[in-house]
């Protein structure tokens, strides 16, 4: 008994029990996000009516921009298909019992990612979206990684490489949700701070636009990258401290989702 209760408090069980948490609560995130895209965007597709799309997105739909346009609605239906299936690919029994899902999932997966970054690249550039340069700059930076974590992914994968390829899914998974990290984090932001603090909404610069526009990937990224160094040859004490950061951040992203949930998703659906 005594055993049994010393090896659940392990160091190991510890990092492992964060990592499901945080699994469990941005999958529920992730969802919602793609409840809010289907039933908002997709609400308004079915009705006919894609101008109502500005309601949801500002510049979603402009006169006369045929090929902005296409790049919008492309970007919106491949992030179904990103956000939504990510999660899917992370689940270790969905991939060992039904290997040709997860192998065909996660090409669509990757060829979405790839479009719709190609597509976000234009908006941003192309485009006028009245954007901060800071942020065009970093999604521009997001977009390069994306492509690169990815076509890694797709290398190790084809080459059965499948310890390596995992790593490089898992990076390629945290770029290209950033577009979720960001709205999580910025309405977390709002919520905590009952209101724009560190920017102007006018705007929309200021330091924490600043912060935020490259955080949205950096901070995901650098614990995922605790995580593989705490599961490789940490110590036992890294090891805590690795599940009491993953712990954290999934608190502090928790609260985002309901923020955004309640002030920007579940009301537009």
């Amino acid at each position: 008994m005594e055993n049994s209760k010393s090896n659940w408090l392990s160091a190991d069980n510890c990092v492992k029990s964060s990592v499901i948490f945080w699994y469990i609560i941005a999958t529920i995130g992730l969802w919602l996000f793609v409840a809010y895209l289907v039933l908002g965007y997709g609400g308004y597709a079915v009705s006919g009516d894609l101008k109502e799309w500005n309601n949801l997105s500002n510049g979603g739909i402009l006169e006369n921009d045929l090929i902005g346009n296409f790049s919008f609605a492309t970007h919106i239906l491949l992030a179904v298909i990103i956000i939504g299936g990510g999660p899917l690919q992370l689940i270790p029994a969905l991939r060992n019992r039904y290997p040709s899902f997860h192998r065909w999932l996660g090409r669509a997966y990757l060829v979405s990612a790839f479009l719709t970054t190609l597509a976000g690249l234009y908006l941003i550039w192309l485009r006028e979206q009245h954007l901060p340069v800071i942020l065009q700059y970093a999604i521009t930076l997001d977009g390069i990684l994306i492509f690169c974590f990815g076509l890694l992914a797709w290398k190790y994968a084809s080459a059965k490489k499948f310890v390596i390829h995992r790593r490089w899914a898992l990076r390629t998974f945290m770029v290209a949700s950033a577009v979720w990290f960001f709205r999580v984090g910025f309405f977390g932001w709002l919520m905590i701070n009952q209101g724009p603090v560190g920017f102007d909404p006018e705007t929309f610069s200021g330091p924490f636009v600043t912060f935020i526009s490259f955080a949205q990937y950096l901070i995901p990224l650098a614990i995922l990258e605790l995580y593989f160094y705490a599961k490789d040859k940490a110590t036992a004490a890294v090891k805590v401290i690795t599940a009491v950061t993953i712990a954290s951040f999934t608190l502090i992203m928790a609260i985002g989702i309901f923020a955004v949930s309640v002030i920007k998703w579940l009301p537009s659906i």
